[in-house]
């Protein structure tokens, strides 16, 4: 079950790296990075108009597989947190110091002199 959920994951990481990389060569309104790489440019593989189709299609697929990557990932790790009422709080452990045996008295700050 954890081979599963290792590749699931890994899986999911790169679904989610390639759509943040379609997002960023989808023709926006300003300068974008879809025009640095020749996104808006008639002479692309994908044509003058077929890109931005080809793109938003592309990433409008990829946020559907990764939506079903993130339910799968939640389903599959329902239930395999351990609970524990125990608070890390509870671990530290508590100096206590004897004022009457502590000679050392507050120190004030030095003040420079000029």
């Amino acid at each position: 079950m954890s081979d599963i959920n290792s590749l699931l994951l890994v899986f999911h990481v790169i679904t989610a790296i390639i759509i943040v990389v379609l997002i960023l060569l989808q023709k926006g309104k300003g300068a974008d990075m879809g025009s640095a790489f020749g996104a808006g440019a008639s002479g692309t593989m994908f044509g003058s108009k077929g890109s931005a189709n080809f793109l938003s299609r592309s990433t409008a697929v990829l946020a559907t597989i990764f939506f079903i990557t993130s339910l799968t990932l939640a389903y599959l790790n329902k239930g395999t947190v351990v609970q524990n009422n125990d608070s890390i709080l509870d671990n530290i452990n508590i100096i206590e110091e004897d004022d009457q045996n502590n000679d050392s008295s507050p120190v004030s700050p030095q003040i420079p002199e000029n």
